[in-house]
């Protein structure tokens, strides 16, 4: 076992984001990571807003913003990040 904190990846849940696709990014990302079992080193979490909301939906992971995560990239941008 690692004794390594998990990195984590935030989901943006805010209205705008949420309408603009992250309702639908939410459970791909929570299977995507059952799939690549990536649950120990990766926490999701989710967030009210990240005040960017004309560029949504948006993820972060730690520090970097990731933007118009549009539910048919979320694999690619997934793969990159993980």
């Amino acid at each position: 076992m690692s004794s390594q904190e998990p990195k984590h990846l935030t989901i943006c849940l805010g209205s705008s984001c949420f309408s603009r696709g992250n309702g639908r990014n939410l459970p791909r990302i929570q299977q995507f990571l059952r799939d690549e079992e990536l649950e120990p080193s990766l926490q999701l979490l989710g967030a009210r807003c990240e005040g960017h909301c004309q560029h949504g939906p948006i993820l972060r992971l730690e520090d970097e913003l990731i933007e118009n995560v549009q539910p048919e990239r979320l694999d690619d941008v997934l793969r990159r990040l993980l």
